[in-house]
C-alpha cells in the first residue's frame, strides 16, 4: 500500500533537500541585512504607505522595524506565499501529465493498481517538497533571529510554517487538475503557475478595493503569514477552507481521470 506515494516521494527527496537548503540560505541573507536596514534611518513605515493599495492590502499591519514585519513582509508574503506556492503548482502540474507523456502510464495501469490510487498517491507524492522546506526553513530563521540579537515569537513562527501546509496543499491540488484535464505536461505546468499567480493578484486587488469576496476562490486569502508573525493571529477557518477546497479538486481530479481515455 502506498507503494506509488513511497516510490514517488523518494524520487522527490534529493531535489527537496536542495530546495530547502536554498529557501534556508536565502532566510539567513534576509535576516542578515535586517540590522543594517533597521540602522539606516529611513522611516520604512513612511515607505510602506507609499505604496500602491494592492501592496499595503498585501502587507497588512506589518512593520519593517520589526523582526516580525521583515520577515512577514520580505520573505513571507512574496518568496512563500507566491513562489512556493507557484512552484508546488508547477511540480504538480506534471504528476499525472509527465508520466502520459512518458508513456509510463499505460504500463502503471495495467497492473492491479485503480486510477483513483494513482492520482491519490501521486498527489500524497507533494508532501516530500512541502514537508522538507517547512523543517529547514524555521530553524534557518531561528538561528538567523538569534545571530543578529533579535528575538522571535517560535510558537508563530512554527505555526506561520505550519499552516503554510494546507495553503501549499491547495496550490498542488490546482496543478494536480490542470495535470489531468490537459495531459500534456508543459501546458499543465504553465496553467499551474498562471493560475497560483492570478489568484495572488485577485486577491490582493480585490482587498485592496475593499471587495474581499472578489479573492474568495483565491487560496492566498485563507493564509496569511503576516497576520500569523506580527499578531499571533491564526485562521483555523481558513485552514478548514484550504482543506476542504484540496479535497474537492483531488476528488473532481480523480473523476475526470477515471472517465477519459489515458493519451
Amino acid at each position: 500500500m502506498f507503494e506509488i506515494a513511497r516510490y514517488e516521494g523518494k524520487r522527490r527527496v534529493r531535489g527537496s533537500l536542495a530546495l530547502g537548503g536554498l529557501l534556508a540560505l536565502m532566510s539567513l541573507l534576509f535576516i542578515g541585512f535586517f540590522p543594517s536596514v533597521t540602522n539606516s534611518g529611513v522611516d520604512l513605515d513612511a515607505y510602506l504607505e507609499s505604496m500602491p493599495p494592492a501592496l499595503q492590502a498585501t502587507f497588512g499591519e506589518a512593520s519593517l522595524t520589526t523582526i516580525e514585519g521583515f520577515l512577514a513582509i520580505e520573505m513571507y508574503q512574496f518568496f512563500w506565499l507566491l513562489l512556493l506556492g507557484v512552484y508546488v503548482a508547477y511540480v504538480a502540474g506534471a504528476l499525472i501529465a509527465g508520466d502520459e507523456e512518458r508513456g509510463r502510464m499505460d504500463i502503471l495501469l495495467a497492473t492491479p493498481i485503480s486510477r483513483t490510487t494513482v492520482v491519490i498517491e501521486k498527489f500524497c507524492s507533494l508532501g516530500t517538497p512541502i514537508l522538507v522546506v517547512n523543517v529547514a526553513v524555521p530553524v534557518a530563521v531561528f538561528l538567523g533571529v538569534v545571530l543578529v540579537g533579535e528575538s522571535i515569537d517560535v510558537t508563530d513562527l512554527v505555526m506561520v510554517h505550519l499552516l503554510s501546509i494546507p495553503y501549499l496543499l491547495a496550490c498542488g491540488a490546482i496543478g494536480l487538475l490542470l495535470s489531468v484535464v490537459a495531459g500534456k505536461t508543459d501546458l499543465a505546468q504553465r496553467g499551474g503557475l498562471g493560475a497560483v499567480f492570478g489568484l495572488f493578484l485577485l486577491d490582493s486587488i480585490g482587498e485592496s478595493a475593499g471587495m474581499d469576496w472578489v479573492g474568495g476562490l483565491s487560496p492566498t486569502q485563507y493564509y496569511d503569514p503576516t497576520a500569523i508573525l506580527v499578531s499571533g493571529e491564526y485562521d483555523w477557518t481558513g485552514v478548514a477552507v484550504l482543506l476542504i477546497g484540496t479535497v474537492i479538486l483531488v476528488s473532481v481530479s480523480v473523476y475526470l481521470f477515471q472517465r477519459r481515455d489515458v493519451r
